[in-house]
C-alpha cells in the first residue's frame, strides 16, 4: 500500500486533515527560496560570521515550514525568531580572537552576490562597534520596517527605537567623517 493511498483504505479510519493543517508546499518552497539569503544577510548585519547566519536560517525556516499555517508576516516572523536565537548564541559563544574566512556558501547564488557581500564589508565592520541593541535595531530598519514596526517586533517602545536609532546614526556619522577628511586629502 503506498504512502498516498487513502487511510480509509487501511481499515484505520482518521479524521480528515484539512487543506490549512498542514502547510503549502509550492508556497513556502517560493518564500524559502527568496528570503532564506535576506534573512542570512540580516543575521550578517547584526554581527553573525557567515556560517553562523546560514546556520540560523536554516534553523528558523524549518520553525516556520512548521509553523507556516500559523504565520501571518513570514518575513517578519523569520526576522524575529532568527534575531532572537542570534542573541542567544552570541551570548553563548566566547569571543573570538581572530575573524575566519567566510566560507562559501550555497546561499550566496551568484558571483555576484560575493561582491555584493565584499562590498558591504565596511559597513559590517561600522555597525559591529554599535552595542548589541543597536546593531539589531539597525538591522531590522535596514530592511524597511518602521520604529513602530521595529518596537512591537522586539517587546520595546517605538521611543526607544528612535532614540537608539539617533544615537546609532550619530555614532556611525562620527565614524565615516574621518574617513571622509582622509579620503578628500
Amino acid at each position: 500500500m503506498s504512502d498516498r493511498e487513502p487511510r480509509e483504505a487501511m481499515g484505520t479510519a482518521q479524521p480528515a486533515q484539512s487543506a490549512s493543517t498542514f502547510p503549502s508546499t509550492e508556497e513556502f518552497e517560493a518564500f524559502y527560496l527568496e528570503f532564506t539569503p535576506k534573512l542570512v544577510g540580516f543575521l550578517v548585519r547584526q554581527g553573525a560570521r557567515l556560517p553562523i547566519a546560514a546556520e540560523i536560517a536554516q534553523d528558523t525556516m524549518l520553525k516556520a515550514f512548521r509553523k507556516w499555517a500559523e504565520i501571518s508576516n513570514p518575513p517578519a516572523w523569520t526576522r524575529r525568531v532568527a534575531s532572537r536565537e542570534l542573541i542567544r548564541h552570541l551570548s553563548r559563544a566566547e569571543a573570538d580572537l581572530c575573524e575566519d574566512v567566510p566560507e562559501p556558501s550555497p546561499l550566496l547564488s551568484s558571483p555576484d552576490a560575493a561582491v555584493e557581500w565584499e562590498q558591504q564589508q565596511d559597513l559590517l565592520r561600522l555597525l559591529a562597534d554599535l552595542p548589541p541593541r543597536q546593531r539589531q535595531i539597525m538591522a531590522w530598519k535596514y530592511y524597511g520596517h518602521s520604529p513602530t514596526e521595529i518596537a512591537d517586533e522586539l517587546g520595546i517602545s517605538p521611543e526607544t527605537v528612535r532614540s537608539s536609532l539617533r544615537k546609532a546614526r550619530l555614532m556611525l556619522a562620527a565614524r565615516l567623517a574621518p574617513r571622509e577628511e582622509r579620503e578628500d586629502r
